[in-house]
């Protein structure tokens, strides 16, 4: 027994390697899991002090714990023996499916992250590239939301940016989950969506398993009191419109809601733009048919090289300015004391008019509409346009900007000149080719004079 046994050395290197690694998997690695851990939860507690709305528990649970939670939730389970039956394959076969899909939609969600990078960097890009504005806001009807209801944020999508800007500007309120696409599955950008709290949506479905995992999830989430943002219309607006909503995540939490349970309450926010940065793409996919865009490399890569320049150089020029709006809440309990022939359709319908009813209105599109509806205006006369809609808007409640009526004109006229939209002249003129420009930012203001026979945004 205690004979020496002359061995290789790299066998050594083995033996020695897998030990190593036993040792640290059942003694280092747990000790070491549940040290940060401890640290983690210790400084959740003080910043859920600070928060408006509290993190949930169910945010904070490992991404392995919510991904179990999920596919042995009864639903699943069934979904599953469903699925097995109409496919004519093994149970386990389709449950290995199942898996998968929860594991592509759960996220990983790091407080760290969200509030010491996420929301920094949400606040230094948006304040950056924009001036930040907040439109219509009642603080005494969000204040009086019930603590223990779930928030949902319900946005109209402008641009990517509308992540960035909601999340830097509800970042002393909580933490919000957002529904995105596949576009952020993208690596590392993937890795830092999924630490932000992002739930993952596939536009294109892929089957009824599918939706029954992604349903059950947003159940669950909306259950816990998961404070979440969330975009109906399902992309960017391609005409600058604003979309009628999809009832996906909607239907999901409506048709899971039961009377007596936690309360949902959903908040309308609206966003606007002087300048959308990805909208020549959007304007050509809309004129292509296509709802699928994807911008050539060597043009994002220009594109920020010269910003890049123009930092440097100290002349680059904000992008005008960016203002979010919060409408009236709605109650979902409330909401459904009512009988309705169709609740979701109607929710999803008064949660859109809500929104829209508090859509700000920009220098760059209330511009564009002008010019587009009286051709030929000089500054003179588009100045004395602008203000008497200003005031005729401010009259009906609708958010405009604070500045003059001459500033918003000059800065907006700037802003087009700048980017070869109008011609230089006495008389406004649009340049040949821009006009689709000009209508896309015209739309998304359009609705506000509906009225006037003009709701086209032309």
């Amino acid at each position: 027994m205690t004979q020496t046994v002359p061995v290789p050395l790299w066998l050594l290197a083995i033996v020695l390697l897998f030990a190593g690694v036993t040792f640290a998997s059942h003694f280092l690695f747990p000790s070491v899991r549940w040290f940060f851990r401890r640290r983690m939860e210790r400084a959740v507690a003080r910043l859920n002090l600070r928060l408006t709305r509290p993190i949930q528990p169910f945010k904070l649970a490992t991404r392995h714990d919510t991904i179990q939670r999920l596919i042995y939730d009864p639903a699943i389970t069934a979904a599953v023996v469903e699925h097995a039956r109409a496919e004519g394959i093994p149970e386990n076969v389709a449950f290995e499916q199942a898996r998968r899909h929860a594991r592509e939609i759960v996220p990983s969600f790091s407080a760290t992250v969200y509030f010491s990078i996420g929301t920094r960097l949400a606040r230094w890009i948006a304040r950056s590239l924009y001036r930040v504005r907040v439109g219509a806001f009642d603080r005494d009807q969000l204040e009086r939301i019930d603590p223990d209801a779930t928030v949902i944020f319900v946005m109209n999508h402008r641009s990517n940016m509308d992540y960035l800007l909601v999340t830097y500007l509800v970042a002393g309120a909580s933490a919000l989950s957002y529904a995105v696409g596949e576009w952020a599955r993208v690596w590392p950008l993937s890795w830092l969506i999924r630490a932000m709290g992002a739930y993952y949506i596939r536009r294109r479905s892929l089957g009824l398993l599918y939706r029954r995992v992604l349903a059950r999830y947003v159940q669950m989430a909306t259950a816990a009191g998961v404070t979440q943002a969330v975009f109906p219309e399902g992309g960017l607006s391609l005409t600058g419109r604003i979309a009628p909503a999809r009832l996906g995540i909607l239907s999901y939490i409506v048709e899971d809601y039961r009377p007596g349970g936690r309360d949902v309450i959903f908040v309308p926010v609206a966003l606007n733009y002087d300048r959308v940065i990805e909208d020549r793409f959007l304007v050509a996919a809309d004129a292509a048919g296509v709802r699928r865009f994807r911008p050539p490399l060597g043009v994002m890569l220009r594109a920020l090289l010269v910003h890049l320049w123009q930092r440097i150089t100290r002349r680059f020029v904000r992008f005008g300015t960016a203002t979010v709006s919060f409408g009236a809440p709605l109650s979902l309990a409330s909401y459904l004391t009512e009988a309705r022939a169709s609740p979701t359709e109607a929710l999803a319908a008064e949660v859109m008019a809500r929104l829209a009813r508090v859509t700000p209105v920009l220098g760059v599109p209330l511009i564009c509409r002008l010019v587009l509806k009286q051709p030929g205006l000089t500054r003179a006369g588009l100045q004395d346009a602008v203000r008497a809609t200003l005031i005729a808007l401010a009259a009906q409640g609708v958010a405009v900007p604070r500045r003059s009526a001459a500033q918003v004109t000059d800065d907006a006229l700037a802003m087009l000149r700048g980017r070869g939209v109008l011609a230089q002249g006495a008389a406004i003129a649009v340049k040949p080719g821009e006009e689709a420009l000009l209508r896309y930012y015209a739309a998304s203001i359009a609705h506000h004079f509906a009225a006037d026979g003009a709701g086209n945004g032309r």
